[in-house]
């Protein structure tokens, strides 16, 4: 039997307790849980054949009491002793993509970034569109196309065609770029006609995940007008390998900064916000450039899900939803490149060089922490992606 050590003020404590998708050794992937520096097999430890599975989706399809009383049996757990064969070191495992993503949808739920975008798309114009403050905006992607942390991701190709250029051209972008979000993760779905009420958001979301929605700058600038993002965003997005539980959260929950006028329509009114106070780090090459906080956004998680179903689409365990870039109003608070630098304007520098957008061989990292319930914080795990030639 081993007795897990959790070192104090670990971002994976008993408050936490995020689950992942795990391997040793090429053995076959299987669901665990992170606490402090280990990874404890749950099908192992609890004896339970749905944590055998290569993804989270069968144990999160089993709802919200589920999830209850499994985080308490695991709280329990490894406050004691744990079966030696269920316990690994984090260094020695293989992590995987820890759900099966059903479907995609990205917000665009930051104020701030919205408006700088605005300015920069459209600087002859106001930069935010008559509808922003009254319905969550977004996009459907590309399930397919979501990775793990650690995944490279190669540089897409596509159209891009210049201010100055009196027509387009294909090849690679020039202007690739991140998005620093918050992803959600649905663990019950709902069939069709059956909108989920705004309030009932923590019984059918499951978790939290670190999103990076990779950009291509230029060739979304081309595309974007009439009908929204393609083929700039549909090439990769990453994820964390570990999902946050919305248990975990309680301790993350703050007001949301706006919302009087105009007042949302009723079926985005929430009755207790579900605006959480998550702050994320970006490190470009190693380096610290962007601090963007998650509790100034604009619209909540919640008001997402609510407005996503509200016309009658079904959800499914295993949609993904993201949050949008999270930016602040500072300019060390942006959290995508194309603000940062201001189009390129205004380059930030990064390990001695002047830097506007990525390039082969560059390494984004984005990390978060919460308030947890005991006092300290809980961590996100990482999202890790190198750019590759294209």
């Amino acid at each position: 039997m081993t007795a897990i050590d959790i070192p104090s003020g670990s971002p994976f404590g008993t408050d936490n307790l995020p689950y992942g998708v795990f391997s040793v050794g090429g053995d076959a992937p299987r669901v665990g849980v992170r606490v402090g520096g280990s990874v404890v097999d749950l099908a192992a430890a609890l004896g339970e054949d749905v944590f055998a599975a290569p993804t989270l989706n069968p144990f999160m399809a089993q709802g919200f009491e589920r999830w209850v009383a499994v985080r308490e049996r695991i709280t329990e757990l490894v406050a004691g002793d744990v079966p030696d064969p269920a316990v690994h070191a984090v260094r020695d495992v293989e992590l995987h993509l820890p759900f099966a993503v059903a479907d995609y949808v990205d917000f665009y739920a930051s104020e701030h970034h919205a408006s700088n975008v605005g300015r920069l798309f459209r600087p002859d114009a106001e930069p935010l569109l008559p509808n922003w403050k009254h319905l969550p905006v977004g996009y459907h992607g590309r399930a397919g196309t979501v990775v793990v942390s650690g995944t490279d991701v190669v540089r897409p190709s596509g159209q891009r065609k210049a201010p100055t250029e009196a027509a387009p051209s294909f090849g690679p972008s020039v202007r690739l770029d991140i998005e620093a979000e918050l992803g959600f993760v649905v663990g019950t779905g709902t069939p069709r006609n059956s909108p989920i009420p705004v309030d009932d958001f923590a019984r059918h979301v499951f978790g939290v995940v670190l999103l990076n929605d990779w950009s291509a700058r230029d060739i979304q600038a081309w595309e974007y007008v009439p009908l929204g993002p393609n083929l700039g965003k549909s090439f990769a997005t990453s994820v964390s390998a570990w999902v946050v539980p919305i248990l975990a959260l309680d301790a993350a929950r703050v007001p949301l900064p706006g919302q009087t006028d105009p007042q949302p329509l009723p079926y985005l009114r929430e009755s207790s916000s579900w605006g959480l106070d998550v702050e994320l780090v970006v490190e470009w090459n190693g380096e610290e450039v962007s601090r963007p906080p998650y509790r100034g956004m604009y619209w909540s998680p919640a008001q997402m899900l609510a407005h996503m179903t509200v016309n009658g689409a079904s959800s499914r365990t295993g949609d993904l939803y993201g949050s949008g870039t999270i930016s602040g109003p500072e300019r060390h608070q942006r959290g995508a490149f194309l603000e940062l630098t201001w189009g390129g304007r205004e380059p930030v520098t990064v390990r001695g060089e002047e830097r506007s957008f990525l390039l082969d061989g560059d390494e984004v990292v984005l990390t978060a922490t919460a308030p947890g319930a005991g006092g300290g914080r809980i961590g996100f795990g990482e999202v890790r992606g190198r750019v590759l030639p294209a």
